[in-house]
């Protein structure tokens, strides 16, 4: 039996889900949630095979999750995602999800994946991998996208500077280089450009 926990804010995607997958004879959903924060707790309660999460969640988003459960390699973990952009599964592949689906993907589809990523294969969607391959590189050091990070979660620069143990000058030039290779007109809008492109 395969044992997974699905976590996706929308109730009524949620619902399906669940219902579609308790339909399969080998697939046991043990918890459902709806946001970030509480698919990483219900993972650390059930410690499931395989852990199903929406891309954009409130609190932590699928990928920031996947982050957080690395520390947790016995849960494989798929991203299901309606809005995927390209950039996107670089940073999935980074946090080690074992699979990328578009939520237009059949039931049955999904729980073949399912199957297989908990066997310990890996499965990305054929169309996001093509476009993954034809994406424009990062121009951001790491610096600046450890500080584009830290701005996105709401940081002010004085505490991302101790966060990243430099001085607040100079976090605040890797800022404006940030905002200047990104076009952006403030830092706020930097970090999110960054994000959407799977940058940070």
């Amino acid at each position: 039996m395969i044992r997974i926990v699905i976590a996706d804010d929308e109730g009524l995607i949620r619902g399906a889900l669940v219902a579609l997958l308790s339909l399969e004879p080998d697939i046991e959903v043990v918890a459902d949630v709806d946001d970030g924060h509480a698919a990483v707790a219900a993972v650390l309660e059930h410690d499931p095979d395989v852990v199903l999460l929406d891309l954009e969640m409130p609190g932590l988003d699928g990928i920031e999750v996947a982050h957080e459960l690395r520390s947790h390699p016995t849960s494989q973990i798929i991203i299901v995602t309606r809005h995927a952009r390209p950039g996107t599964l670089r940073r999935a592949l980074a946090a080690k999800v074992r699979g990328f689906v578009p939520k237009s993907t059949p039931a049955s589809g999904l729980a073949a994946i399912i199957r297989s990523v908990a066997s310990g294969e890996r499965y990305v969607d054929a169309t996001l991998a093509a476009a993954a391959l034809t994406e424009e590189e990062s121009p951001l050091t790491a610096r600046e996208t450890d500080v584009l990070r830290l701005t996105r979660e709401g940081l002010p620069t004085k505490h991302i500077a101790k966060t990243l143990g430099l001085a607040h000058g100079t976090v605040r030039n890797h800022l404006s280089s940030a905002m200047a290779k990104l076009h952006a007109d403030s830092r706020v809008t930097a970090a999110a450009t960054a994000h959407d492109r799977g940058w940070v």
